[in-house]
């Protein structure tokens, strides 16, 4: 905690409905801390505590970056998602929620539905990816997929020249909710689209709706010859086994936490001549869809903040190859110095 400069970390445990969590508050600087629940079996619990303390910090420069007046939170339910999930599970979890007092507004992240927030939403307010028949905005993973795009296009302008993704080879590895949406994307821009994912019913989701697709086997996508890689599920996809072997010139997707290392791994892409979009900025669609539930939701209103997704990303880019640092390392001081004016504002009142 004081190593990523947390304010705090909840463990939430529940023996009669079986539930083991975590929630970790990053920064509130900028407003309440906002960022969705992940169920996902670890190995044990100190890899759960790191990966949610990595991603509430991800959280935190994501609002930050983004123009949002959020803080960056999240939470982890420790358990398969396909065999451990009730009703009282979620429901004992909004309860936890609801403890912080809106200090902690959770939503929708890996192996969590539209249905689980709904759950949740019966234990506390400060919950948002609700159904939009309850008043939210449902799904966000839409608007989250949306941004990566965008961040993607900007990506292969300053590598091509051009926007256009027609023809160019994309793999996509985590054929999810997010993943999908973006092949759609993908696939309208006659895109050379390849997934990987290790659970057979998605990826028979995408190619029963896209024919020219081909699936690919998730051991090997390091290895597969591609022009950008979309890493659109878990994150440390990027490490010092995988980015000697990649071929491509673009990395841009949706996962959080993609570089297993920031600063070493970010310099490594770097010095490939590979150009890495951070995944804090381009994959904030999920998060700005949120925020814009919370003030009352509009799509339209959330598609066009995301789209704003293409310009940032161009600038960080562009100051990456001026500077000669990684474009995570700018994108991450963009974030601290919005967070730091803001900072200096409240100690001045």
């Amino acid at each position: 905690m004081q190593e990523m400069k947390h304010e705090q970390v909840v463990f939430c445990n529940d023996p009669h409905t079986g539930l083991m969590a975590m929630i970790a508050i990053h920064n509130t600087v900028l407003g309440p801390a906002l960022g969705g629940t992940r169920m996902w079996v670890y190995p044990n619990e100190n890899d759960a505590l790191i990966d949610v303390l990595r991603l509430s910090r991800g959280m935190t420069y994501k609002a930050a970056i983004s123009g949002l007046n959020l803080g960056g939170g999240k939470a982890v339910i420790i358990g398969d998602s396909r065999t451990l999930k009730s009703e009282a599970l979620m429901r004992r979890f909004g309860g936890f929620v609801d403890s912080l007092g809106g200090k902690y507004i959770t939503a929708e992240d890996v192996g969590m539905t539209t249905r689980d927030m709904e759950y949740i939403h019966m234990e506390t307010d400060h919950v948002v990816g609700i159904p939009e028949s309850l008043g939210g905005g449902g799904d966000p993973s839409p608007v989250t997929a949306y941004g990566v795009y965008m961040g993607m296009k900007a990506a292969a302008k300053k590598a091509y020249g051009s926007d256009s993704l027609s023809g160019k080879k994309v793999v996509v590895q985590g054929a999810g909710n997010v993943g999908g949406y973006l092949v759609d994307l993908l696939m309208k821009e006659d895109a050379k689209v390849s997934i990987a994912d290790i659970f057979e019913d998605k990826l028979n989701n995408i190619t029963s709706k896209h024919s020219s697709v081909t699936v690919i086997d998730p051991h090997l996508v390091d290895d597969h010859d591609m022009d950008i890689y979309a890493p659109c599920a878990l994150g440390a996809t990027l490490n010092d086994t995988s980015i000697p072997k990649l071929k491509c010139q673009i990395v841009a997707g949706a996962a959080n936490n993609q570089l297993a290392e920031e600063d070493r791994h970010g310099q490594m892409l770097l010095d490939r001549g590979i150009i890495y979009a951070p995944d804090f900025l381009i994959n904030a669609g999920g998060l700005i869809n949120c925020y814009s539930e919370l003030e009352g939701y509009n799509q339209e209103r959330a598609m066009n903040h995301a789209e704003n997704i293409y310009e940032t990303t161009s600038n960080v880019l562009d100051k990456s190859a001026s500077d000669k640092v990684s474009a995570q390392t700018v994108a991450k001081q963009m974030a601290e110095d919005r967070i730091e004016q803001i900072a200096g504002i409240h100690r001045s009142l």
